[in-house]
């Protein structure tokens, strides 16, 4: 089977196979990758981002379930050394579910938290914190959906640029926000762009996001089946069908990391779930983690939603079905 990859100029044609075939230069350590204190077992988890230096793993826990409504005890936020103990942890009290997250150049912290309620002022935002969990900003306004200048409707995603400018991806339904949202490194909204559709500049979920070194912007639009590039100004540059649903996305050394945890016969025929990793120099898909679930049919969300690199070239996996932290290191 083929499938035409990118738009206009310089469009071409990829098995599909091939996507699924690559080789695995990395070995997969069994079961859970860093325990959370106390024997607490795991949630469902999307949020894995690696330090600037590449040296400790930040993680989010979903308070041992699939949300953290109730569990307001419960820190979720970790930082962990490569060996998986645990340095840091917060944020108790503070998520309704919580879904993407970044680390910017100073080291602090931000987390898209994808759903809200009003009466307890929690949700529809992106919290920034300190590396010691002081809250230092908050975009959106606490439990409130919305699509304007000061709220949010379910945001996936939050990326920093190296400028400081903040880009958040809005709207979790396929029928949601749809749209970018970019602000200045102080929290004022300076503009966005989208809405639902398929054509470019439209999305269909805005999963996950990821800034490659010319400081294009890279959109997981995964009900889409796509990723989408833009200039940091929303001015489309081209997109790209061979890495699956992308639910989550990061660029470690020019090449680009997709976690698919949602592809199967019925969501998007001819690709299996797992890590797919692209030379983006070449455009070529050069690694296939496969997801340790077999079978092609399986329904739901399993292998890894979010994904994250670390110096040493390891890779992390978020799993939100599985409720598991996954390392997978390199050969």
């Amino acid at each position: 089977m083929l499938l035409f990859v990118g738009a206009g100029v310089g469009t071409t044609a990829v098995s599909l196979d091939a996507q699924n075939a690559e080789p695995n230069p990395y070995r997969t350590l069994p079961g859970v990758w860093a325990p959370l204190p106390d024997g607490r077992e795991w949630g469902s988890t999307s949020l894995v981002e690696v330090s600037p230096d590449g040296e400790t793993i930040w993680a989010v826990d979903r308070c041992g379930e699939n949300n953290c409504v109730g569990h307001d005890d419960l820190d979720v936020v970790f930082q962990f050394d490569k060996r998986g103990r645990i340095l840091t942890q917060f944020g108790a009290g503070m998520f309704e579910w919580p879904h993407g997250i970044d680390v910017d150049d100073d080291g602090n912290i931000w987390i898209a938290d994808a759903r809200g309620n009003e009466d307890r002022a929690r949700g529809h935002q992106v919290i920034k914190f300190s590396p010691t969990g002081e809250v230092l900003m908050r975009l959106g306004t606490a439990g409130v959906a919305g699509r304007t200048q000061t709220t949010l409707d379910q945001p996936n995603d939050v990326l920093v640029a190296p400028n400081g400018d903040i880009f958040v991806g809005d709207g979790h339904p396929g029928n949601g926000n749809n749209r970018i949202v970019k602000y200045s490194s102080d929290g004022t909204y300076l503009m966005e762009w989208g809405e639902t559709g398929s054509n470019p500049g439209e999305f269909r979920t805005p999963h996950a996001l990821a800034m490659d070194r010319d400081g294009l912007l890279y959109v997981g639009d995964r009900s889409n089946r796509r990723i989408q590039v833009f200039e940091q100004d929303g001015t489309f540059v081209r997109d790209f069908y061979n890495m699956g649903r992308a639910s989550g996305i990061t660029i470690h050394n020019n090449k680009l990391y997709v976690a698919d945890s949602e592809s199967s016969f019925a969501r998007n025929p001819g690709f299996r779930r797992g890590i797919r990793v692209m030379d983006l120099d070449t455009g070529y898909v050069i690694a296939f983690i496969p997801d340790p679930e077999t079978d092609p049919g399986r329904a739901g969300t399993s292998a890894a939603e979010g994904v994250a690199v670390d110096n040493d070239g390891n890779v992390y996996g978020a799993e939100v079905g599985p409720r598991m932290l996954r390392k997978h290191i390199a050969r």
